[in-house]
């Protein structure tokens, strides 16, 4: 049976990619800090299944990464842990350097050591993806051709300059040490579980509540949105067949202003979920944007789909309906991890913003 250890594995995309491989009859090994967005609850469903391992832990602590190597002895490492919101970073940059880039590089040297002594078919077999962002290639502006592998990183935030970091430290071990690595840069995700400080969870919650909707702006900035099922099936099919040292773009071919993609929730919201006091939309309020606030990303995942065959099986308008049904139909599991530290955390962000009130 093979084996993987993910990392960040309670995580939104994570937790994703874990209950798809068990459906495929991989055993999985979960490490995750459960930090404010790791949720146990993610992996519910798999709390009586023997081929699941859950760990507490941090992907820094060497000895631990260590011992969990040597015991399950796994054929794969993937990488989803990390910091990842962007105005979390601007807040407190030191907290995405240490987990993002000193983990990953703790993590990193750790698997190498481990890896070097496989015997040789095993350590040929191995191999350690890491999961990163398209926001490492920095903005486009609307005339601009979307990223492709070979555009130059170009970071423009806390985060996106973390994750570039740690993308450079993988390609380094592949470089220097020849680990059989490979890289993903998806685009925006979307979907259930995911932690409501993102955008279309947080609209849900809001809206909910007839609380205010925060749009930074005028909401016009751009993005492209990737259905999580379709990410971890994406990383799935590079493990499977993707060339060692390579990166793969990958992207859901649905680019939107995010105010479009607020007025598309809450127009689904206003169909599944109606409310007395009048349309969700009334609710949208407009913010002060973020510092550097790139404008648009853009996903050219050309390559993925021509070496690999992956192309992402949800369009927007079917994958989002399908979302806002979930977190209707899942109140508990929303209440739950909208509950204290995320709730003070939403209040102290948009204040300042012009959007009192929000949570």
């Amino acid at each position: 049976m093979a084996c993987h250890l993910v990392t960040g594995g309670a995580g939104f995309i994570g937790s994703c990619y874990v209950l798809q491989a068990r459906r495929r009859g991989v055993r999985v090994i979960t490490l995750d800090k459960l930090t404010y967005a790791g949720n146990p609850d993610n992996l519910a469903a798999l709390r009586e299944d023997p081929d699941h391992v859950f760990v507490r832990g941090d992907i820094g602590n060497a000895e631990l990464v260590a011992c969990l190597l040597a015991t399950y002895r796994p054929d794969a490492v993937v990488n989803f842990a990390a910091e990842s919101h962007v105005d979390r970073s601007i807040v407190d940059p030191d907290a995405f350097v240490r987990t993002n880039v000193l983990g990953t590089a703790s993590l990193l040297r750790v698997v190498k050591d481990w890896w070097q002594a496989l015997p040789a078919a095993a350590a040929a077999d191995f191999r350690f993806l890491h999961v990163s962002t398209d926001e490492v290639y920095g903005a486009l502006q609307p005339e601009d051709p979307p990223f492709r592998e070979t555009t130059p990183y170009s970071p423009n935030s806390p985060y996106s300059a973390s994750k570039a970091a740690s993308d450079h430290f993988v390609r380094a071990f592949h470089e220097t040490y020849g680990l059989p690595v490979l890289l993903t840069n998806c685009s925006n995700n979307y979907g259930p579980r995911q932690f409501p400080e993102k955008l279309i969870p947080l609209v849900i919650g809001n809206a909910l509540d007839r609380k205010p909707l925060p749009v930074y702006g005028q909401g016009t900035n751009i993005r492209d949105w990737l259905h999580v099922e379709d990410h971890c099936a994406a990383i799935a099919r590079v493990l499977e067949d993707g060339r060692i040292g390579r990166a793969y773009n990958v992207g859901g071919r649905a680019e939107r202003a995010n105010v479009d993609v607020v007025r598309a929730v809450c127009a689904l919201l206003d169909e599944m979920a109606p409310s007395a006091a009048g349309p969700y939309a009334d609710l949208i309020t407009f913010v002060a944007d973020r510092p550097g606030h790139d404008f648009r990303y853009a996903i050219d995942c050309t390559r993925i789909e021509r070496e690999l065959g992956w192309k992402p099986a949800h369009d927007f308008a079917s994958g989002l309906r399908e979302t806002v049904r979930w977190y209707l139909d899942n109140g508990p599991w929303l209440e739950r991890v909208r509950s204290g530290e995320y709730r003070w955390w939403m209040e102290a962000n948009y204040r300042h913003r012009g959007a009192g009130g929000a949570a």
